[in-house]
């Protein structure tokens, strides 16, 4: 699984990477980073055919164990350019990243 510091995704979603947060509907309203799309990890497996194949896709949590998990599906459905946020969203609040409005 490719793994990616915050910044390190932060760059990527500068550059056009879709940055997908699989937390739940409370803890997204609490944090986010800055242009995150919300796709909750306990619906994912109904939703993710909504994510482009063809896009670069990082993917984030509070810590990187549930984006690790689905990081994992997504690339065993044939995505081929998919990454986790290691330390999620905690990590990417140290990095000083920005957070706030949903895309």
């Amino acid at each position: 699984m490719n793994e990616l510091t915050p910044q390190q995704a932060y760059e990527r979603v500068q550059a056009g990477a879709l940055l997908v947060d699989v937390r739940e509907n409370e803890e997204y309203a609490d944090v986010h980073a800055r242009g995150a799309r919300l796709m909750p990890l306990s619906t994912f497996q109904q939703t993710y055919t909504d994510l482009p194949k063809d896009a670069e896709i990082v993917l984030i949590c509070r810590s990187g164990a549930r984006s690790g998990r689905a990081t994992e599906f997504l690339a065993s459905q044939g995505y081929g350019n998919v990454s986790n946020l290691t330390g999620g969203t905690l990590a990417w609040m140290d990095a000083g990243l920005p957070t706030g409005d949903a895309q």
